[in-house]
């Protein structure tokens, strides 16, 4: 199964009084990531949202296993698979560049609605979890 990775950098902003990333500001970090990922596969969300197929998130799973702080250099890698007939995760971590460090792991869970906003897994997300291939990196 392929792996996509994106790579970022903590901003100052992103951090509260303690001088950590904000719990709130991973799932940018993971969402980011994921739309990126569809994009470098060849799946549009937006497009997808114009065809009334909307991508939802159900559920979100985060394990925090050590802060981030300002500067931090990160990467966050993602797979997609298959939870359930009508449900797929995207399996997701953060690791700090320096040391390879796990930083945090999440399990964020979807589905598709269809116009009548039954749950359903379209064809081009099926086909991202049936597909092998090469780890693809961007930096952002």
């Amino acid at each position: 199964m392929a792996i996509f990775t994106l790579d970022f950098k903590v901003r100052d902003y992103e951090c509260d009084m303690q001088g950590i990333v904000n719990n709130s500001v991973y799932q940018n970090y993971l969402e980011h990531t994921r739309h990126e990922f569809l994009l470098s596969r060849g799946v549009d969300f937006a497009e997808l949202t114009r065809q009334k197929i909307n991508l939802v998130v159900l559920r979100a799973e985060l394990d925090y296993k050590a802060p981030l702080v300002s500067g931090d250099e990160f990467y966050v890698d993602t797979v997609v698979v298959q939870s359930s007939r009508v449900r797929f995760d995207f399996l997701q971590n953060i690791y700090r560049k320096k040391d390879h460090k796990l930083m945090l792991s999440g399990k964020i869970t979807g589905t598709s609605l269809n116009e009548r906003g039954r749950p359903f897994v379209p064809e081009v997300i099926a086909a991202l979890m049936e597909s092998e291939g090469q780890a693809t990196t961007i930096e952002s």
